[in-house]
Formats: C-alpha cells, structure tokens, sequence
C-alpha cells in the first residue's frame, strides 16, 4: 500500500474520530466551542501532517485588511488581523471551502504566517442564512496534503459542533 494511501486512511480515521468527540461541543458558547474544537482537531491531526489550525472570525465593520481576526488556534500563534486577499478570505467571501493544493499557485494573493507552509484548506463557518462568519483553516508542510475529502469532513465536524449551520 502507498504512504499516500495510510496517510489518507488515518486522517479519515482521525475525521471520524473528530466527527464524534464535537458533538458535545453544541452547548458551548461559539467562542469556547471554538476553542474546544481546536483542541480536539489538534489532538487528531498533528501527527496527520498538519502544522497548525485556527478559527479567524470576520469583522465585517474592520477595513477589508483587517477582517479576519484570529480567533484560536494550535500550536502556535500566527498572522493576525489578515486581510480579504488570502485563501481565508477567498472561503469567507465565497462561502464555500477552499483546497490549496501548492500555496506558491496564490502567488501575492497567500499570507505566508509559517514559510514552511505548503498546502492549506479553508472551511468557511456559516450561519442559519449562508453567511459566512468565520473560517477554520488548517495547514501543512506538505505540497498536497489536503483533498476535497478533508474540506468535506471537516464541515462536518463543524456542523456536528454547532459552529456552523450548514
């Protein structure tokens, strides 16, 4: 069996694993809901090639530079507040999940916070109107470390969270 094929096994052993531990996290209050999350995800995916994850909220009201203000996030601190321009915007303003196969193909449109970035997913968190609020973004080291299978299983985890309604 390849090493893509294991390496994509765990993570979706790991993405079921998430999907079940969230579901208690529906009470919370969305901050500490996020918080809790990030834990969670953290625990499953950091041995998965993840290098860091974090939620940005939007502030509508914020010059458009300014909108997305890190929210939480493991393991470490990263750029904040970040602009419209970059993939997290790019999932907020569309509403929808965002693959980044190779960051290098978004050219001046990435916000490197960690060069050793490679790859990223943008999951937008929407309201009960299809608004998006904020954005849970995970990155990786790794060229092509995420798929269209991980964009869809972590709005699900999101959903199962209560962190988005759609």
């Amino acid at each position: 069996m390849s090493a893509e094929i294991e390496r994509d096994q765990r993570r979706w052993m790991a993405h079921q694993r998430l999907v079940l531990a969230v579901r208690e996290l529906r009470t919370e209050q969305r901050g500490e809901a996020m918080r809790r999350f990030v834990e969670l995800a953290w625990r499953e995916f950091e041995s998965e090639g993840v290098s860091w994850l974090g939620f940005y909220v939007d502030h509508p009201d914020a010059p458009s530079e300014h909108r997305l203000v890190l929210e939480c996030c493991a393991p470490k601190p990263a750029c904040s507040p970040i602009g419209l321009h970059g993939a997290c915007g790019q999932a907020l303003t569309s509403a929808k999940p965002l693959v980044v196969r190779d960051v290098a193909e978004l050219g001046a449109n990435y916000i490197a916070c960690d060069p050793r970035d490679r790859s990223e997913v943008v999951v937008p968190c929407l309201d009960g109107t299809g608004r998006a609020w904020g954005v849970l973004d995970l990155d990786s080291h790794e060229v092509g470390a995420f798929g269209n299978g991980d964009a869809s299983m972590l709005q699900v985890s999101l959903l199962g969270a209560g962190l988005s309604a759609r």
